[in-house]
């Protein structure tokens, strides 16, 4: 199973980061983890074509063919961070690779709240036209005093901890079987990161003929 990790920081050092990292080392045997980056990412601009982005093509191509998303947020002044939430009005306006796709959200702060209020933004922004995802219920990991819960090693020290987020995978997982059953089938574009030099769309004249030899 082929999951994406969105890290919600465009900041160099960032727990959320070492959180996804943390579920890519320790649970590779569940789902492969790939992690996605948003520091180079714009600020959102409807005048603005999103191809001419290469981070923001990379992020359609990946989310579009990953089973489910692991969004790792930050809490800032009570809901997620300026840098998330353009990266959502990107992927929701013009293109929409979070249409019928499990998600999942995690979160780290430094307080003891974790990443609560954040994570009930998210859910709010999931309900609105144009993102349309699939949000893994009940489940809600948020990791609070984030200086204090990784060793050096970037590893989980509460084992409490490190079982419940186990669990919450494990039935993230569990959703995104279910979810994928119910999912409409729906043509993948050919990936696409080559910034200078865009696909092109035209669709060429097919001969009747062979149209007519292939039917028989």
């Amino acid at each position: 199973m082929k999951f994406v990790g969105l890290v919600g920081s465009n900041a160099d050092q960032s727990y959320n980061r070492m959180l996804l990292q943390y579920i890519r080392r320790q649970f590779k045997t569940k789902f492969d983890l790939e992690l996605l980056e948003i520091d180079d990412v714009p600020m959102f601009n409807q005048d603005e074509n999103w191809k001419d982005n290469f981070q923001l093509r990379l992020l359609y191509n990946k989310i579009t063919r990953a089973d489910g998303v692991i969004i790792a947020t930050p809490e800032h002044n009570h809901t997620i961070t300026a840098a998330l939430k353009s990266v959502l009005e990107w992927l929701s306006y013009d293109v929409h690779p979070f249409d019928n796709k499990p998600v999942m959200i995690i979160g780290a702060s430094y307080y003891d709240q974790g990443t609560s209020r954040a994570q009930v933004h998210w859910r709010k922004i999931w309900e609105a036209p144009g993102v349309d995802v699939y949000a893994l219920p009940g489940d809600e990991f948020l990791l609070g005093k984030a200086k204090e819960a990784f060793d050096e090693a970037g590893n989980i020290i509460n084992d409490g901890t490190a079982y419940f987020l186990e669990q919450c995978l494990d039935n993230f997982v569990k959703y995104v079987e279910v979810v994928s059953t119910l999912k409409k089938p729906k043509p993948i574009e050919p990936e696409d990161l080559d910034c200078n030099h865009p696909i092109a769309t035209t669709v060429t004249e097919v001969d009747p003929d062979w149209v007519n030899k292939v039917a028989e």
